[in-house]
């Protein structure tokens, strides 16, 4: 892959990695200005599970957090963009669309055609 073109993924990836971590801290910042303290019982389950959807997103975005972090290790040891499954070079459209992918497009689609036969 060009150098011109890894540049321009590792700064989405680096930009992708400072959005999840502001989100993470606006969550938890604004989790904690909440008054809980709601007398009435479906205010308080309206605020808890609002609470609890906030958090599944956050859980979600902590593990691309770690793809991400992964795929900025790949672009520093040279191994981005090769398919962990073949060793082919991925495609660079997939590689811009999802850029912390590890699988090439044949292999992905092979190792979920085992997934869904199971």
């Amino acid at each position: 892959m060009l150098d011109k073109k890894l540049e321009k993924i590792k700064i989405r990836l680096e930009e992708l990695q400072t959005e999840i971590i502001g989100e993470s801290d606006e969550t938890v910042h604004g989790m904690q200005e909440e008054s809980t303290l709601y007398p009435d019982p479906n205010d308080r389950a309206s605020l808890e599970t609002e609470h609890i959807n906030n958090l599944r997103i956050r859980d979600r975005e902590r593990k691309l957090l770690g793809k991400v972090e992964e795929a900025l290790e790949r672009i520093e040891k040279k191994t981005f963009g090769y398919c962990e499954e073949c060793g082919q070079e991925i495609d660079e459209k997939r590689l811009l669309i999802r850029p912390v992918t590890t699988y090439c497009i044949i292999c992905k689609e092979s190792l979920e055609a085992v997934e869904n036969n199971n």
